[in-house]
């Protein structure tokens, strides 16, 4: 297919999303299923140009004068993948796959820019009603936070140092010049490439199937890592669902002591299985939910680990869809969740114990607000000190701008070049 065709599909996908309200990956799918002639290159390219178009749909739409799916994906092509508006608009005419000629208001509007004094939540490229919170949680810094969030993610590995190592993973993996993480002395990183450009299919590589490495933001790394498991610990991972966190923790303990993985849902903790299996994971023990599973661990862990279920703002690089579905009413659903979390997972803890409280959001509600709340009603704990968390992680400096003003570490596109994370080690006194 070309730019035309691929264009016109990204339109079609685009509708379907909006329309039946189903998630991106659901829409690419089926288009693919009833278009069986596209090939890799094509399905790439018509995601890439879906995704963009709703990471920066508040912007386009302002651009453009609507939000329909055929602006936002012009104003992709044009504003994003930096095509020729007149040029592509000529080439539509030569081909019957493509969308009908932009007319004179698109050829306008599509080379023009949005006005700095438009509403800050547009420049943002988030939904109005978060303005507040956003703008509370970053201060001066909230605009520039949205519009790195509203980038496209890198592909990011963490080795599992049970098997293997960095260096041998990035040999194997050679063939899509990947480079050191950043901050994480466990990854491995791939930069999101321009345009059609597609994410290199790393799971169908050996070292994949040998456990040499996990598809793992690196931010996600950067938090089990402050999670400070050491070798030797009772640990309980309270919220395990697939397993991401509980295989890092694993290698973090050289698979000595113990770790307890559980979750409320059987459906996300079930990939947990084979994955424990082909990591060579061997301190995990799994606790299918029922209502006695975790009777023997109360008081006697060294640390209760809560990945919390949360909006998700973090990950809106990587899920665009759900920066628009978002509502008050999910928001404080899981502040709920949040709060009954905190309060279980202190029964578990010994003297002196801690509890590690990390979400992949970027809202104050789910983050510093929690901690504050939790802190007030149980005055024996207090938050274990940023810089000596980064210190004994990474044996280096807390980057400024990182700790919140709660004694949180909290992780953005635009500060670590991860995906919005919040972590806060929460110390029971002895």
């Amino acid at each position: 297919m070309r730019l035309p065709g691929r264009l016109s599909a990204a339109i079609d996908v685009l509708t379907d999303v909006e329309t039946r309200k189903r998630p991106i990956s659901e829409a690419l799918k089926a288009w693919g299923l009833n278009n069986r002639f596209a090939g890799a290159g094509d399905r790439a390219a018509i995601g890439n140009l879906v995704y963009d178009a709703l990471r920066r749909r508040a912007s386009h739409a302002a651009l453009m004068g609507n939000d329909s799916a055929r602006a936002l994906v012009l104003a992709v092509a044009v504003r994003d993948w930096n095509e020729d508006p007149a040029a592509l608009s000529a080439s539509f005419g030569a081909d019957s796959h493509a969308p009908d000629a932009l007319s004179e208001d698109e050829l306008a509007r599509v080379v023009g820019e949005v006005p700095d004094d438009t509403a800050g939540f547009v420049l943002a490229d988030v939904p109005e009603w978060l303005a507040p919170s956003l703008q509370r949680g970053f201060g001066d810094n909230w605009i520039a936070e949205g519009q790195d969030m509203a980038g496209r993610p890198s592909l990011d590995l963490r080795v599992n140092t049970l098997k293997s190592s960095r260096e041998r993973v990035m040999k194997s993996l050679i063939r899509f010049t990947p480079a050191e993480t950043a901050i994480s002395p466990i990854g491995v990183t791939m930069p999101a490439g321009p345009g059609d450009a597609r994410t290199p299919n790393v799971t169908s590589d050996e070292g994949y199937l040998k456990g040499w490495f996990e598809v793992q933001d690196q931010g996600s790394q950067i938090v089990a890592a402050l999670a400070g498991a050491r070798p030797g610990e009772q640990v309980l991972d309270l919220c395990a669902g697939a397993g991401g966190k509980t295989l890092a923790l694993a290698a973090a303990m050289m698979n000595k002591g113990q770790i307890f993985a559980y979750d409320s849902d059987r459906n996300r903790l079930a990939p947990i299985y084979d994955r424990l299996k082909r990591n060579g994971a061997r301190n995990v023990q799994v606790r299918a939910p029922q209502p006695d599973a975790l009777d023997d661990l109360v008081g006697k862990m060294d640390r209760v680990v809560i990945d919390a279920p949360c909006t998700g703002t973090g990950t809106w690089r990587r899920r665009p869809d759900t920066k628009w579905k978002l509502t008050p009413e999910l928001l404080a659903q899981r502040v709920g969740e949040q709060a009954a979390l905190l309060l279980e997972a202190q029964r578990f803890l010994k003297p002196g114990g801690t509890v590690v409280y990390i979400t992949c959001s970027i809202l104050p509600e789910e983050n510093d607000d929690q901690v504050a709340a939790f802190i007030a009603a149980n005055p024996g704990f207090s938050s274990t000190p940023a810089a000596e968390l980064w210190s004994v992680a990474f044996n280096t400096a807390l980057p400024l701008g990182l700790e919140t003003a709660q004694g949180g570490i909290a992780l953005t596109p635009r500060l670590t070049g991860t995906d919005g994370f919040y972590l806060n080690a929460l110390r029971l006194a002895a």
